[in-house]
């Protein structure tokens, strides 16, 4: 009977832990003021609605500045758990870890606060929890006067709570988003690049731009299974015949020529390389297109040489052996026909994300002292919240609403 339970219960941690996004998810990413930059939760939205790995996903951040893992348990009752969230990911620890070494005691509370949390989700019934390590601290402006090596002594921190992180979600049966070491490595590679000077995690070495930024994303949407598989277009050029994967319809095709109309987009970068504010050069030391980004086209017949590609204003040549293998399209072509389009939604779903911040934050952490202060008016305060968490809603169905069909043209042509 005893190894009975025990199997029973691995099987439990294993179904957990295998768990996947469905269609019709609400996806709730908390975490500290890395967070309330509403940054990487953007790109996490962005990849959710115009990827769409499932359909009709919801997102909503809740970023809390200067946050720890226990200070968001002790939040949790009154803000993010009177929300149906079925899908929750966490990241905690950069203040959790005081700046400063590791200490037993400060290693006990983190691991207890981190475990509570996962637990208080797992209690309201949300299926699905991805736990996030805390990220990196940047090697060069992250500084202390009183430490003139307080980057490698505050990233040994963060690296032990990675370690607690990853501990916990596998005692609890949860997702692991290993953002550490996924920073870590695309800031050693990137500085060597670009110099000492290029920041990953921000000019005050704790808040990162836009490419550190897209790595935390990389690592939560890792951790959240999604497969990576935009689209397929495969163009027999001898045939003179193309057809395109799910979401993916290809209206039709001519002299090489390809139309289609796409509901699933691949995702988009933007900015100078250099810019540490930029996306477009951090993806040369992160696997974001190999992993998560495959917008192929598949070209048949093209003979023994070479085919040009042109797509939007950009052509490109490829061995006619590669291109029959699969071309990433998403990865050769940073500028094209959905750069505008994925600007566009990425526009609104900021601004959703922008009025989170204020509802949580300001109203509904304020709604228990104004519930005290005037307890009279308990219905009103209740209607004011109610109608506050609805228009927070109707920002989200407004960012869904902004995915439009993208209409563009692949050609294809034969070289010798």
């Amino acid at each position: 009977m005893k190894r009975l339970i025990v199997l029973a219960v691995a099987a439990l941690v294993c179904l957990r832990a295998g768990a996947q996004l469905q269609n019709g998810d609400f996806v709730a990413v908390c975490g500290d003021s890395i967070t309330e930059q509403k940054q990487y939760s953007v790109f996490i939205e962005d990849y959710l609605l115009m990827c769409r790995p499932k359909a009709d996903l919801r997102v909503m951040q809740f970023g809390w500045g200067g946050e720890t893992s226990w200070g968001f348990l002790g939040k949790m009752p009154t803000q993010a758990l009177k929300f149906d969230m079925t899908v929750a990911t966490t990241c905690y620890g950069m203040n959790d870890g005081g700046y400063s070494p590791m200490t037993p005691d400060k290693a006990r509370h983190y691991k207890d606060s981190m475990t509570a949390v996962v637990k208080a989700f797992k209690k309201k019934g949300v299926r699905f929890i991805v736990v996030g390590s805390p990220g990196v601290v940047d090697s060069k402006t992250f500084v202390r006067r009183d430490m003139p090596d307080a980057a490698a002594m505050y990233n040994k921190t963060l690296a032990e709570e990675r370690d607690i992180a990853k501990a916990i979600a596998e005692q609890e049966g949860c997702a692991f988003a290993d953002v550490y070491d996924v920073m870590m490595d695309a800031m050693t590679k990137a500085k060597e690049k670009y110099g000492a000077s290029y920041q990953v995690a921000g000019g005050d070495g704790i808040h990162p731009g836009a490419n550190g930024h897209l790595c935390m994303a990389y690592a939560f949407l890792k951790g959240l299974g999604v497969d990576g598989n935009i689209g397929t277009i495969t163009v027999d050029l001898a045939a003179n015949k193309a057809e395109g994967s799910d979401g993916q319809k290809v209206l039709g095709m001519k002299d090489g020529a390809v139309e289609v109309e796409s509901s699933r987009y691949p995702f988009c970068f933007t900015g100078d390389p250099k810019s540490p504010n930029a996306t477009t050069g951090i993806i040369e030391f992160l696997p974001f297109n190999q992993d998560l980004n495959r917008y192929t086209l598949v070209v048949k017949g093209a003979g023994t040489g070479k085919v040009k590609v042109t797509w939007g204003d950009a052509s490109k040549e490829f061995a006619a052996a590669d291109a029959e293998k699969g071309i990433n399209l998403a990865a050769e072509f940073l500028e094209n026909p959905f750069s505008g389009p994925f600007a566009a939604v990425d526009k609104v779903v900021r601004e959703q994300q922008n009025y989170e911040t204020p509802l949580i934050k300001t109203l509904m952490a304020g709604m228990g002292d104004m519930r005290r202060m005037v307890p009279g008016e308990q219905e009103a305060f209740g209607r004011i919240e109610a109608a506050a968490i609805k228009r927070g809603r109707e920002l989200q169905d407004a960012s869904a609403a902004a995915v439009k069909p993208v209409t563009h043209t692949i050609k294809v042509e034969a070289v010798k």
